[in-house]
């Protein structure tokens, strides 16, 4: 391995992507890690910059041809994971990689690494709160957000497999907390 790993991992909606963007922006000398998935893009997102988005066929042709790092099965058909061509491209360029993937890909990804990584668990102040931002963001079906909200609580009792928790109530401290993480564990 030639770089480090910062894996960023949260129930849907807690704020970790929000995180990540933002400490892309501080010239950390970390570059994004784009996840492979089988859903459709959603508003704006982009193949190769939010994700690399595959058909079902598409995705297990690549697990059977052993092209990911880690993945799963998150929801029937919708599939999630992490191309091991993806970080030969950011540690060629001489960077560290940061994730921004679901709680089960954060815990596979950290016992992939072991030492060479942090893995930050992102709780949101409470159920309700979630709930509220995910219906804020007006991406998903009320049904689709129950489910979230029911998988949301049981992803918290994976809070335990992470380095660090960090609990998002107030993003501006959310941010400065997470950027101290991150720069001690870059320069240790």
């Amino acid at each position: 391995m030639k770089g480090k790993a910062i894996i960023f991992s949260a129930p849907s909606g807690s704020g970790k992507t929000t995180i990540v963007r933002h400490l892309l922006s501080k010239g950390l000398n970390l570059e994004f890690s784009v996840s492979a998935c089988s859903r459709k893009p959603r508003g704006n997102e982009v193949h190769g910059k939010d994700y690399y988005f595959f058909s079902v066929e598409e995705f297990r042709r690549g697990i059977e041809e052993d092209e990911f790092i880690e993945w799963e099965e998150v929801y029937q058909d919708h599939y999630y994971g992490t191309l091991k061509s993806e970080l030969e491209r950011i540690w060629n360029k001489g960077k560290h990689v940061i994730f921004d993937v679901d709680v089960v890909g954060g815990k596979n990804l950290k016992t992939i690494f072991k030492e060479k990584a942090l893995a930050v668990f992102v709780q949101p102040p409470s159920i309700e709160i979630l709930g509220q931002r995910l219906r804020d963001r007006s991406t998903d079906s009320e049904e689709k957000i129950l489910d979230r909200l029911a998988k949301a609580s049981r992803e918290m009792e994976y809070s335990k497999n992470f380095d660090r928790i960090i609990v998002n109530d107030r993003l501006e401290d959310t941010l400065t907390e997470a950027k101290q993480v991150v720069l001690n564990f870059l320069t240790v």
